[in-house]
């Protein structure tokens, strides 16, 4: 398994674990499981990781919210393919992710920055505010949005969309773009799920309740796969095709 070089192995061991929210003795601990690849060995005999180190541990972390056992986990981990990258297990979180279930819960500013694995500037908070992601104030009784950088109060959280938003703060995209391509994902995620809905009702219409339930139980995981896996792709070939018209266009200038 090779590590991400998109930027190199940089961080060290304890930068590892401060951006993975987790301790060094968990990142050491996934290592000789197994769940983890070596550091790549820099000068020094320092041991340096890279994003798909990262990514690797936000995917444990996403399998134990969903009750898995270390053993499983591992089980999990040893099925996937030996060359991911951060990019393939980013997308292998989205699908385990997407299991979850809708939990918003009141939590502190410590609190909150602990289940996004970093710290939060007022800034970001601001902007997770805007995602709808975080509520300032969040029936806790003492906070209000005023005080949403003071490191006290409570924030209402979206527990299920709170990792991905806090991933979107670092994305060198405005907040409007942002909040656009939410809409654009909203409103198209509730076509498809409707028109798939429409379609799979015909299909059960004159089936025993039973059978629906155990049709619907099994469509499910099939129908968030192939989502992902279809959109992956387009927007892989639409990035393509714009980036070699934009080549296209530097070649004739």
């Amino acid at each position: 398994m090779t590590t991400d070089t998109t930027e190199g192995p940089t961080l060290t061991i304890d930068e590892l674990a401060a951006r993975a929210g987790v301790t060094v003795r968990t990142v050491r601990f996934y290592g000789t499981k197994g769940l983890l690849p070596p550091p790549v060995i820099g000068p020094r005999r320092v041991g340096r990781y890279g994003h798909e180190h990262l990514a690797r541990l936000a995917l444990i972390e996403e399998l134990q919210q969903q009750g898995m056992t270390l053993a499983a986990i591992e089980r999990y981990l040893q099925q996937l393919p030996p060359d991911l990258d951060a990019h393939d297990l980013a997308v292998h979180r989205a699908v385990v992710a997407s299991w979850a279930p809708e939990a918003v819960e009141t939590v502190t500013r410590a609190e909150l920055e602990r289940r996004a694995g970093r710290a939060l500037g007022d800034d970001d908070v601001e902007r997770l505010v805007a995602m709808g992601v975080v509520e300032a104030g969040g029936g806790g009784g003492e906070a209000d949005g005023s005080d949403s950088g003071s490191g006290s109060g409570s924030y209402r959280v979206d527990l299920g969309l709170l990792r991905l938003a806090v991933g979107l703060l670092d994305v060198p995209l405005s907040q409007e773009a942002i909040l656009a391509a939410r809409k654009v994902l909203i409103e198209h995620s509730r076509a498809a799920a409707h028109e798939l809905s429409r379609l799979f009702r015909g299909e059960v219409s004159e089936r025993a309740a039973q059978d629906v339930k155990s049709l619907s139980a099994h469509m499910q995981p099939l129908v968030v796969q192939a989502l992902l896996t279809t959109f992956q792709r387009s927007l892989r070939e639409e990035l393509r095709e714009w980036l070699a018209g934009m080549a296209e266009e530097r070649g004739s200038a």
